[in-house]
């Protein structure tokens, strides 16, 4: 297992939990937000890339991941309480507005951050994971693709996942570059069973129901290689977001396209961000 690069981090408390929040650089704030099993570190391509191009990068390990605390409380993972915590910690820095870029349920707690606070966005890009209207119309394939996460939001999700010295946790997450670093924050004592709480907390999400329209610019953006999510689900993303909405396909990249193809990647961002 290849050590991991070291940013610059702080602790911030905010809503009673303690936050590792990455700050690097300098300049107009750009918020990257990371999904399940990941922490700061599945942004480590394109922290020092949007640094050098004169923005200041924050990065925090959601509540349950990384080196942020773990609450065990009913409902502590609802999309709402990640939500909260991110204004909490923008607040805390005293920042007004973000470009916000987010990545798999990151992207979920994007899209809800974008509906309810349009105004502390700049501009909006969800990696993977389009609009909560639009994932239930994915169709077949996303219905397919989505297996996983009745398993992770079962009562036994976190045994079913340790089965076989985690071959069920490999067989799920898929992408074996990263997996000896996740197993080794999963390993931690009650941090398995608080990462997949946010599968548990909000199973109903998977249902249709109508949400708001987002009002910010939005670039939504998949990869051909995505195992956990379908082309269809991002791509009508764009019915419901009345700000400029624009699409982009990474090709041949997995699920976690921005360690796959960070060249791509942080040119996207560099241009619409810019």
């Amino acid at each position: 297992m290849q050590p991991l690069p070291t940013f610059n981090s702080r602790m911030l408390r905010v809503n009673g939990l303690d936050f590792n929040v990455v700050i690097e650089g300098e300049g107009p704030d750009v918020l990257l937000v990371h999904g399940f099993p990941d922490s700061h570190q599945v942004w480590r391509e394109q922290i020092p890339v949007l640094v050098r191009a004169g923005y200041r990068v924050i990065a925090p390990d959601l509540r349950g991941f990384g080196a942020s605390d773990a609450p065990t409380g009913k409902g502590a993972y609802k999309v709402a309480n990640f939500v909260s915590d991110l204004l909490g910690i923008l607040d805390t820095l005293g920042i007004n507005k973000v470009d916000l870029v987010c990545h798999d349920w990151g992207a979920v707690c994007g899209w809800s951050f974008a509906i309810h606070h349009p105004e502390r966005i700049r501009r909006f890009v969800p990696m993977s994971v389009g609009h909560p209207e639009a994932y239930p119309r994915g169709g077949l394939a996303q219905k397919l693709k989505g297996y996983y996460v009745l398993i992770c939001a079962s009562p036994l999700g976190e045994s079913f996942l340790k089965l076989g010295n985690w071959k069920m946790f490999d067989l799920i997450t898929h992408y074996p570059r990263e997996a000896a670093h996740w197993k080794a924050e999963m390993a931690r004592p009650g941090r398995l069973y608080a990462g997949i709480g946010i599968y548990r907390d909000n199973l109903g999400l998977i249902l249709p129901k109508q949400y708001p329209r987002v009002q910010v610019p939005t670039l939504g953006i998949w990869s051909s290689g995505d195992h956990a999510l379908a082309r269809q689900q991002m791509v009508i993303s764009g019915e419901y977001v009345d700000g400029a909405w624009r699409y982009a396909q990474i090709d041949g990249a997995s699920h976690w396209l921005q360690l796959d193809a960070p060249e791509q990647i942080n040119a996207l961002l560099l241009d619409y961000l810019g």
